[in-house]
């Protein structure tokens, strides 16, 4: 099994992409994902990248991580529950991928194969999304 990591913009567009084991934890690739982030960028993640590391690591960037606390967490950093509300754009954007039919049904059996094919699913995305503005 293969889990999707996704940062998306703020119209649910993909950004950066990346693939991790079934059992391997989400923060393993929070870095490589979040290495880029512009100053003022808000994130919003779930709770499993609630980690006093990841959250350092957004705020060096000038960003600010807007992440649920675990509830077995002693100090609660500030939380928006109104700007987290913007993380459906997340589910979006996986709702939109599961309609590529190889995506979905996960027929590539090699890891680097299916994000190939991840990728060119964002990209027709991306696509589908300037086509019709023009």
């Amino acid at each position: 099994m293969t889990k999707i990591h996704v940062v998306v913009d703020a119209q649910g567009l993909p950004i950066r992409l990346g693939l991790t084991a079934g059992q391997a934890h989400d923060g393993q690739i929070a870095d490589r994902l979040l290495d880029h982030l512009g100053s003022r960028t808000i994130v919003l993640a779930d709770k499993a990248y609630d980690a006093d590391r990841l959250r350092e690591f957004i705020q060096d960037q000038g960003a600010t991580p807007n992440i649920p606390p675990k509830s077995n967490r002693k100090w609660k950093p500030c939380f928006s529950k109104r700007l987290y509300r913007e993380r459906n754009l997340i589910e979006r954007f996986f709702s939109k991928l599961k309609h590529f039919r190889r995506v979905a049904t996960r027929y590539d059996k090699l890891a680097a194969n299916f994000l190939a094919m991840v990728q060119l699913a964002s990209m027709r995305l991306w696509l589908r999304a300037y086509e019709s503005t023009a």
